[in-house]
Order: C-alpha cells, then structure tokens, then sequence
C-alpha cells in the first residue's frame, strides 16, 4: 500500500510548517525532518488487501536495508540493520498551496510512476518453486545495469523484457510461470511495466541492487529450508526392518494356516476374475485403475520377460501413475486399496511390508532416504508426485530412479551417493485436464515427458458420467455396502506368487521361479490398435513406449496364473491377459489424440 503525505501543524500544536509540501528525492532520503514536522499514523489497510507491504508508516527509512542512517521514534538517527521496513512513499505537491495546517494523506495507484517511489526491504514469501526464477532475474537484472552503464555512470533505467526473461529460463531449464512473481515486485514498485509495442513487456528496473539484494537474499532463505529438510531424513533402517518383519509374519502366516486355501484360491483366480470382482464394488466408469494398481502389485516379483529366441530381454516390474484432477479416485487406487484404510473399512489387497508410504516426504530427503534400499525391490507410493518436480535441481536424479540406473546427487551441501535403486513407484500426478489448454500445457512440459518415457501413465478428465461415479462408490463405502469379500484371499495369493517368484528360503523348496514367455501374437493385436490410431492423424500424440508399457502390463496379469498350472516351466500371456494390454492401450491413444480441441472419442 502506497501513500502520499503533507506536513503541516502538529497535532498537538506547535509553529506551522511554511515550506510547503515538497517531493521526497532519493538524493535527500537520509535527511533528518525538521522538529516540526510529523508525519501521521498509516490509517488500517482494507482486510481483504493481502498483498499490503507493511502495517503501519513509520519515520522516513533509507532504502534496501543500506548502511546510511535512518530516523527512529525519538529522532535520533539509526544504523541500516536497526531502521525499519517501509512501505513505497511519495511526497507530491499539493495542488491548493493555500491548504490549512493538517497532515493529508491519500492513496497512489500502483501503476504510479516508478521514480516516484521510496522501495523498502520487504519480503517476498517467495516459494521454493519460485526460487530459480527469482535468481534467474537477478541474473537479467545484472545484466541489464551492466549494459546501461557508460564507462561505469548509469546512463539510463535498466530495464529488461519479458521474452529475455522467458528464454533465460527455458535455457536454465526452468518451467515455472514467471507471471506471479514479477507481479508482486511490481506491485512493490521494485519493477514498472511499460509498454513496448508489438505486444511485448517492457519491464524497468529503478532499484536494481535493492532488488537484487531481495530476491537473493530469499533465495539463501529457501536454500536453508532445503537443507534442513534434505538433512532430517527417518530412521529408514528401522523403517525397513518393520516392513520385513510383516512381510514375513505374513508370509508365515500363509504357509502355516492357510496354504491349502491359497492354493486352491490359485487355481481358478486369472486376470478376468479380478477385474470381475473389481468392477463389482466399483462399478465399469472406475474399476480399470484399480486392476491396474492390483497388477502393478503382482509385478513387483519383477520375474523375467523371455523372448522366443530364448533371451530375456525385460521384466514384469513397472512404475505406476495416474495423472488428472484431484476428487477422481487416484490416491483411494494407488494409496486405500493397496495399504488399506482402517478408517474408512477399506481392507488391504496389496503386498505386506513392500509398499513404502512417501507422503510429506521431500525429494531430497526421498534421495537420502533411497540409499538405504539399493538392491532391494519396494513400491514408493507417492500421493504428490506433481510437486516434487518443483524443487531445484530435482528433475535429473528423479529420471535416474525412475530408470532405474546409479543414482549420484551432489549439492553444496554434500554428495548423496553413488547407489542403484531397484524400487518402484505408483504415483498421483495432479493436475486439471478439463480445458484442452491445460492438458496440452502439462503434456508439453520436458518434465511430464520424463514421466511418460519412464512410468505406465493413465489419463483421467473429470467427467459428469466419472463423477457420478465417484460419488455412488463413495456413497457405498460410507454405508458400509461394499463387502470386499476377495481382500483375503488376494493378499494370501499375491504374497505367496511374489515369495516364489523372488526365491524367498521359506518357499524355496516348493516353488520356482518362472519367467513370462512372450510371443508374437500379443504384438500383432497392439499393432492393429496403433494402426487404428494412426488413422486420421499425421503427427501421432502417442509414443511406442506406450506399447511397450500394455505388454508388461499383460505380463504382470499373468502372473496370477501361477498356480494354475505349476508344472509349467514358462507362463503364458493368453487371451484375457492380451485383451487387457489393448484395452489399456487403445484408451490411452484416445487420451493423447482426442483432447485437442475435442472430447476423446
């Protein structure tokens, strides 16, 4: 908030001031104001002002928190560290020279010119996201005050425009809109827009070092954050023990009780029988994602691919995300449904003590925390994914746990590493999808693009026809209809196919392991799918990657046919399992091809 103040007799009396009103220059800003004058009490700011820069006008301040004195309640002069922060002022002449001795004050318009203006040291709450724009404007703003200078005397206001600032940061690699930030410096006087034509901004600079200043002493604030987030990491040692432990009581549990049982359940449970049970409690509009999440599961034994020729040449396990606007049952797929949800009567279907729960977990401390599994195989369930590729210098060693290669992240504040993470992740990726703007906007970020070449990725737009849904299923929930009578028998099944398919000693001497044989008809089916989506188009949205993802997809839904036929040297991808991988595969080309400017077909 910004004011304009006279001088005039004191309240309580005194000799009049008859200088008249004058403009406050920067030249003059450390000069002690006479005795008689005194400068009123800023009037309350409106509560729904949340950008206001301070809560009261005090005494006359230098600027940017420089060392040239201030001037206290008492009047006497203050060091720079002690003067306090001041909102931009600005004394105008008045118009009526003839105006009784009264202090009068009125509020400047923020489009105000600039060189008018007093900047004050105040804070920005600049968020971690925001951080390497703020340093890649400084490094504008340098830049600009170096061209302006002639033989080191400004010549001119630096000034800089916003296509430079745009095209430093995609050079630095930063996709974060600019927009908010630059919008409260100027609302702080700390950069004035001026128009440039051809539609370009023009932004001046009349503070360079003062903003300077700011927005790197914000960046070392958030810095220090990320460093104390990045060093209070858990205890993941104990973590992991408590997670073995219940996997193994269970596993125990299984072979001791209940193994007659599980095989038995083995024997006639396949791919069609869980998206059957799945479509029951859901219903057709929301049960897919479940299958999937259930699927992802089984894959994490990570059994062999192995081609015709006899060769392995990939493995069942695969990243899991899906991706679209909050309330469309994402997280109760990936999160309720597989660890279970004791409040809400949601009994868990998936495997005990391999799902690690990473919500409130930073990356940094997800880095940290990741040496402690190398070697091993875990799910990281991830219910924010979206917001970990907001943190700096985060998106490169996220695509080297995501591909599962030597994971080395060095800092200022350290070295984290060298380790190989052999986890897995199923993540929420929100975001809104309902206008085609939005959608395309996500898609074409480098750093969505990392996910979709590394994770098996499902699309969702908030429909009427999903959102009645949504909202009968949670009704169901709510009154207790929804029996999940499988949950048992599922997580017994999926503990005892995981256990044999990873070598566990307990099973060792009853069950083998036993590679997912892949052959040449699943291929042919999703060729036709992508023929079929290639017609009509020139530039296809979908990658190949795509259908490298459905066959893994129908190599995990085999797995729940190990029990069937235990005899069987090899497990086969067979029909159901094929017509999954197409299904999955024909939704998701639809997803990618029909938004633009229409609803997919």
């Amino acid at each position: 908030m910004v004011r304009e103040l006279g001088v005039g007799t004191p309240p309580g009396g005194g000799e009049t001031d008859h200088r008249g009103r004058r403009r406050l220059h920067l030249d003059r800003e450390g000069e002690l104001p006479s005795e008689r004058d005194e400068v009123e009490a800023e009037r309350p700011c409106p509560a729904h002002d949340q950008e206001r820069l301070v809560d009261e006008l005090l005494e006359l301040a230098p600027v940017g928190g420089g060392k040239r004195p201030g001037v206290g309640p008492d009047r006497r002069r203050l060091p720079g560290e002690e003067a306090p922060q001041l909102a931009l002022v600005s004394v105008e002449p008045a118009p009526d020279h003839n105006v009784g001795p009264e202090v009068v004050g009125r509020i400047i318009s923020r489009s105000a010119d600039s060189r008018k203006l007093v900047a004050a040291p105040v804070g920005l709450d600049v968020a971690p996201s925001e951080v390497p724009v703020a340093r890649t404007v400084v490094a504008l703003v340098v830049d600009a005050s170096r061209r302006r200078a002639v033989r080191g005397v400004p010549s001119s206001t630096a000034s800089f425009r916003l296509s430079e600032l745009r095209s430093r940061l995609l050079r630095e690699r930063v996709f974060e809109d600019p927009s908010r930030l630059l919008g409260r410096l100027k609302r702080r006087g700390l950069l004035q827009e001026v128009p440039a034509g051809s539609g370009e901004k023009l932004y001046q600079v009349p503070f360079p070092e003062e903003l300077r200043q700011l927005l790197l002493g914000e960046a070392a604030r958030t810095d220090a954050t990320e460093l104390a987030s990045a060093t209070l990491v858990p205890d993941e040692d104990a973590e992991i023990r408590a997670m073995d432990s219940e996997f193994l009581d269970h596993l125990r549990t299984v072979l001791g009780r209940r193994l007659e049982a599980t095989l038995a359940f083995g024997r006639t449970f396949s791919v069609d029988r869980l998206a059957s049970y799945l479509k029951g409690l859901f219903g057709e509009e929301l049960y897919f994602d479940s299958l999937i999440s259930v699927l992802q599961q089984y894959a994490l034994a990570d059994a062999p691919l192995l081609a015709p020729t006899g060769r392995v040449t990939g493995s069942t396990g695969f990243h899991l995300a899906l991706f679209g606007p909050p309330g469309t049952g994402k997280t109760f797929s990936i999160d309720d449904l597989i660890r279970g949800n004791p409040r809400s009567a949601v009994p868990a279907h998936g495997l005990p003590g391999r799902n690690r729960y990473c919500g409130g977990i930073t990356p940094a401390q997800f880095l940290r925390v990741g040496a402690s599994y190398a070697g091993r195989t875990f799910n990281f369930i991830v219910p924010e994914f979206n917001d970990w590729f907001k943190y700096r210098g985060m998106v490169e060693p996220l695509k080297l746990v995501m591909e599962q290669r030597e994971v080395k992240w060095e800092t200022t504040f350290g070295t984290v590493g060298p380790y190989t993470f052999r986890s897995f992740f199923s993540v929420n990726y929100n975001v809104r999808t309902g206008e085609a703007n939005d959608y395309w906007t996500t898609i074409a970020d480098p750093n969505f693009a990392a996910l979709e070449d590394r994770m098996l990725l499902r699309f969702h737009k908030m429909t009427p026809t999903r959102f009645r849904a949504v909202e009968a299923s949670a009704e169901r929930l709510e009154l207790g209809e929804l029996g999940f009578e499988l949950a048992d028998s599922i997580r017994d099944h999926l503990t005892l196919i995981y256990a044999a398919q990873t070598g566990h000693p307990l099973v060792a001497g009853m069950f083998r392991r036993r590679p997912v044989r892949l052959e040449r008809p699943i291929y042919e089916r999703l060729r036709a799918v992508s023929e079929k989506g290639l017609q009509g188009t020139r530039s296809p949205k979908f990658s190949p990657r795509l259908k490298s993802r459905s066959v893994r997809l129908a190599a995990a839904a085999s797995l729940l046919t190990y029990l069937a036929d235990p005899k069987a040297p090899s497990l086969e991808i067979g029909k159901s399992e094929t017509e999954l991988a197409a299904r999955f595969y024909a939704e998701e080309i639809r997803a990618r091809e029909g938004r633009r400017g229409s609803a997919a077909s």
